[in-house]
């Protein structure tokens, strides 16, 4: 039975997968800074799908935290077969207005946290000559976000990181998808302070479960990158390549502007 990590396990995309994942006889481990909700998710899917599911509760905002984390697999005798890079948050605002810390946290955990653990996994995979990474980024990373700008930067770089490692690995059987999902029916706009007449107009179309699902098919297609909207916004996300810079930029900076 394979094993496979989680980041950012508690709530929304990450716990979807867990639930799948499990559904589909893995073996997990779950991690999150949230210790009461990682336990409770991994009492319920061990008792309904009898597998084995190891918590490991960690702030992977903390400089050293990507290595906590592997340190605790190779403590626990785990082999890792499939690292999904959930865990990552946003933030609405004027960037120079913004909070500092707020900022680099993000950062560390939407972008160096990633790296940080993919480094550590990539290698033990190589070795066995197998293994899965699923990044989890976003539409927003297909383009510049005014106000959303840090955000929207990160998920650029996953998006373009993960990539590049799908061309590198693929000669070692290792499969690498980065996942794109647009506005989806999580508690990001909340977690991201963005205003509420902006959040409502912006329609979250997609479930957890429906990214999950569209995700774990791609990445059995040995895909590189997957879109998970409706057409429209995938429509627009194509569309805002070939538009202009400073056209594109102001009109995304009226649109998001509270």
């Amino acid at each position: 039975m394979s094993t496979a990590l989680i980041t950012g396990a508690s709530g929304g995309i990450g716990k979807a997968f867990a639930q799948e994942l499990a559904a589909r006889q893995t073996n997990l481990v779950l991690v999150a800074r949230s210790e009461a909700k990682l336990h409770q998710l991994a009492q319920e899917l061990q008792q309904q799908y009898k597998v084995q599911v190891d918590v490991i509760v960690q702030d992977l905002t903390e400089p050293e935290a990507a290595g906590a984390v592997f340190d605790a697999t190779i403590a626990k005798g785990l082999t890792i077969d499939t690292l999904i890079n959930n865990a990552g948050f946003g933030d609405y605002g004027d960037f120079a207005k913004s909070d500092r810390t707020r900022q680099v946290k993000m950062v560390q955990l939407n972008v160096t946290a990633l790296v940080d653990l993919t480094h550590r996994f990539l290698p033990l995979m190589r070795q066995r000559g197998s293994g899965s990474i699923i990044n989890v980024a976003s539409i927003a990373g297909f383009q510049p976000l005014p106000y959303v700008s840090v955000y929207a930067a990160s998920k650029a770089f996953i998006i373009s990181f993960s990539e590049a490692l799908w061309a590198e690995n693929r000669p070692y059987n290792i499969r690498v998808l980065v996942t794109c999902p647009g506005p989806t029916e999580t508690d990001f706009f909340t977690e991201a302070n963005f205003p509420q007449a902006l959040a409502e107009t912006t329609n979250k179309v997609m479930g957890s479960q429906e990214v999950v699902l569209q995700s774990l098919k791609a990445l059995d297609n040995w895909q590189p990158t997957v879109i998970v909207s409706d057409t429209g916004t995938q429509f627009r996300s194509a569309v805002a390549r070939l538009v202009p810079r400073k056209t594109l930029l102001s009109l995304l900076a009226r649109h998001f502007k509270s």
